[in-house]
């Protein structure tokens, strides 16, 4: 019976620590005032990206194509949470990425995206 017991303490806890952010296609990191990684590549077509703040204070990732034109735009990712962002066809090209919440982008926070 003792053994039961333990085993069922045991499986209770382990049930209890999954948590955490599952990532689902690219992770990137957001955080005062920078995308970890800056560049990323990316195949076209239906791309996922799992955002991650590490931060202290909220973030975003807008995707520019090369004239400026926005072409998607995550939700805002509050600090310490995480979000998943799909954009459902993105052509080959060359990105522009970045935070548009005021201040972010001027303070560094901006990258380059490439899909093939």
């Amino acid at each position: 019976m003792k053994t039961l017991l333990v085993s069922v303490v045991v499986v209770a806890l382990l049930a209890g620590c999954g948590g955490g952010t599952q990532i689902v296609g690219t992770k990137v990191t957001l955080s005062e005032y920078k995308f970890d990684p800056k560049d990323l590549s990316v195949q076209s077509g239906k791309v996922t990206f799992t955002l991650v703040n590490s931060g202290t204070t909220s973030h975003d990732m807008t995707i520019t194509d090369q004239s400026g034109k926005v072409v998607a735009k995550s939700e805002v990712v509050q600090a310490g949470d995480s979000k998943v962002f799909t954009i459902d066809a993105l052509p080959a090209g060359k990105y522009v990425i970045y935070c548009d919440l005021p201040g972010h982008r001027g303070s560094g926070m901006e990258g380059t995206l490439t899909a093939t």
